[in-house]
């Protein structure tokens, strides 16, 4: 496994080392002695999957604030996807930072959100399966989001979304 630093501070991209033969591909999707690097003393908590029946399904922007923000490991396990994060950490060196990043089922990367970023993806395939490690549990409270179109962020996304759910368009715009 390979595990990059990206230009967001405690943001990495995860890349397997799979092994190939006749009948198929078998590769480690998680490695707590390996990821110790990003994870520092999280424990994953709750494992989610993501089905999206059509190409340009945008989910996000998401996070989740205070006691129960998350970090997030996320796969694209079929299909693949645009993702971008944003860093929302008002004390980090890269706040309000973008990064860009396809996932595919052919790359196999993963990358490791950490709490106090959001993020949101597109998809650019249809049937697209996406699966999330996260080192804190779903809690209504807290969750909260940000215009996958925010006029600050600027995001350009390779394509216009066509499905996105009404949660997802109503968030607010960004306030610093």
């Amino acid at each position: 496994m390979k595990i990059i630093k990206t230009k967001i501070k405690d943001v990495y991209i995860v890349i397997p080392s799979p092994f190939k033969d006749a009948r198929g591909i078998f590769r480690r999707n998680f490695c707590e002695d390996e990821m110790k690097i990003f994870m520092k003393n999280s424990r994953i908590m709750q494992a989610n999957l993501s089905f999206n029946y059509k190409k340009f399904t945008l989910r996000g922007f998401h996070y989740q604030k205070g006691p129960k923000a998350e970090g997030k490991l996320l796969t694209c396990l079929a299909g693949e996807i645009h993702d971008v994060l944003i860093d929302l950490r008002k004390r980090s060196t890269t706040y309000l930072k973008t990064l860009e990043v396809n996932l595919s089922e052919k790359n196999m990367k993963s990358i490791f959100i950490p709490k106090g970023c959001a993020n949101a993806f597109l998809t650019l395939k249809s049937k697209t399966l996406i699966h999330y490690y996260c080192t804190n549990k779903y809690n209504p409270q807290y969750e909260n989001g940000i215009r996958f179109n925010d006029p600050i962020l600027k995001v350009k996304w390779p394509s216009r979304p066509k499905i996105i759910s009404n949660k997802d368009n109503s968030w607010k715009n960004f306030r610093a």
